[in-house]
């Protein structure tokens, strides 16, 4: 039996294109990315999430010399979303990164560790999150859900 899934999203030239409250969270991502602790990789990502209160919470990634110790922006800042506002939901989460680790005209996603995160994150909620990914070019690629990232993601109804 075959089936297919698929899915849609928006690409902009440039993230100053998108919605005003986007562009908000884009700018406290970067702003996030300053405080990343980076020193193995050289590769600094920062994320930030707008809950449903209109609250922005932001995370940066942290690495630590006893690999894989540290963790990813979207962890940081979804884990301290879970801890400090149970009760809120993220409505959308942007993720921002720099670094030569992936070349700057090459569209960037977030690991796999974090879109599982994101996906039970999504799971707990009643509503999806909208995923805003700018690329080191200042393009940025929009998704409606995360299930769009992680699409046979691990999960309790599965």
């Amino acid at each position: 039996m075959k089936k297919e899934h698929s899915f849609s999203y928006e690409i902009y030239s440039d993230w100053s294109d998108l919605a005003i409250e986007d562009q908000v969270l884009v700018d406290r991502a970067y702003e996030a990315m300053e405080s990343a602790y980076a020193p193995y990789s050289k590769f600094r990502v920062g994320a930030s999430a707008r809950l449903d209160n209109d609250t922005i919470v932001t995370g940066s990634n942290q690495e630590n010399s006893a690999y894989p110790s540290g963790l990813c922006a979207e962890r940081v800042a979804l884990f301290h979303v879970g801890a400090s506002y149970p009760k809120q939901s993220v409505q959308t989460l942007c993720v921002v990164a720099k670094g030569d680790l992936i070349p700057v005209e090459k569209l960037l996603s977030p690991c796999g560790a974090c879109r599982q995160v994101m996906l039970e994150t999504e799971n707990r909620q009643t509503n999806k999150i909208k995923v805003i990914i700018v690329n080191q070019d200042r393009r940025a690629l929009v998704l409606s859900s995360v299930i769009d990232l992680l699409p046979f993601g691990f999960s309790a109804g599965h």
